[in-house]
Formats: C-alpha cells, sequence, structure tokens
C-alpha cells in the first residue's frame, strides 16, 4: 500500500536542487555560467528527513525550516545520505529531526499549520 522498499520514516535523504541566480551561495556544486554570462546555473544540496512515506512512492519529507515536500521515491535527484555524508552533516539533519519533533508536539495541541509542496 503506502510502502517504499527503499525508505521510511526517520531516514536522512539529500535532495540535489537546481537553482540559477547571481551570485552562487557557498555551498553550491557544479557551477556553470549562463549562456549570457548575467548568471549561474548551480546544485545545492538540500538535507531533509523523511516524514511519511505514502501511497504511489512519494514521500512526505520536512525541511530544516519546517516546510513539507511531497517527492517521488524515484526521483533522481534524490537518495538516502550515506555514512560519510551523515557525519559530514550531521549537525544540520539533528537540526531538522528536533524542528520535527518539537513540531509534532504542538501539532499535537494545536493542529497542524504546516505548508506542503509538490516537487
Amino acid at each position: 500500500m503506502g510502502f517504499s522498499p527503499c525508505y521510511s520514516p526517520g531516514d536522512w535523504v539529500i535532495y540535489r536542487k537546481t537553482k540559477f541566480g547571481r551570485t552562487p551561495g557557498t555551498r553550491a556544486r557544479n557551477v556553470s555560467p549562463t549562456r549570457n554570462g548575467d548568471g549561474y546555473t548551480y546544485n545545492v544540496d538540500k538535507l531533509w528527513v523523511v516524514v511519511s512515506v505514502l501511497e504511489g512512492g512519494l514521500l512526505r519529507v520536512v525541511t530544516r525550516r519546517g516546510k513539507e515536500h511531497i517527492v517521488s521515491d524515484h526521483d533522481p535527484n534524490l537518495h538516502r545520505a550515506t555514512w560519510l555524508e551523515r557525519l559530514r552533516y550531521r549537525q544540520r539533519f539533528e537540526e531538522v529531526a528536533r524542528l520535527q519533533n518539537s513540531a509534532n508536539v504542538t501539532a499535537g495541541q494545536m493542529g497542524t499549520g504546516s505548508e506542503t509542496s509538490t516537487l
């Protein structure tokens, strides 16, 4: 039913998001100038935690700022964090997990108010 063989709630995942802009940040990878040379195309790794596995191979994930997204478990930009990535980004992942735990406590008291988008 809502089962994904690769992911389960609580998994730390990384989503590689393509962005466009004039000044790539310090975490930008694969930076290349646009055709006109007035900006850059680059990738940024987004660190998310799986909240739930939905039917149809979809995952509900939460960001470190509390936003929720729905992504396909077969999305080529999504992967489970490797042991080296878990070690390297441990503080950031733990920040997401803390936020998720505090949101669960708040949601139980007041209802949910989170924002959800589909990628």
